[in-house]
């Protein structure tokens, strides 16, 4: 989790073009990112994408 989280301090801009990119039903307010709130952020992808965490994990740390 940790490579994830430092992911998504990182480039999060590039990361939240990505995600909608691939999960078009994700929302400008689906993404919004506060540090330490990593967990909640992913639950609100997972929740509106039905992939699991590892997935959406998965998926961020190959951009």
């Amino acid at each position: 989790m940790q490579a994830t989280k430092d992911k998504l301090k990182g480039n999060w801009n590039q990361i939240k073009g990505k995600l909608k990119q691939n999960y078009g039903e994700l929302s400008d307010n689906d993404l919004i990112y506060h540090e330490g709130k990593e967990d909640e952020l992913l639950g609100k992808i997972q929740e509106k994408t039905g992939q699991t965490k590892q997935e959406i994990k998965a998926f961020i740390d190959q951009i």
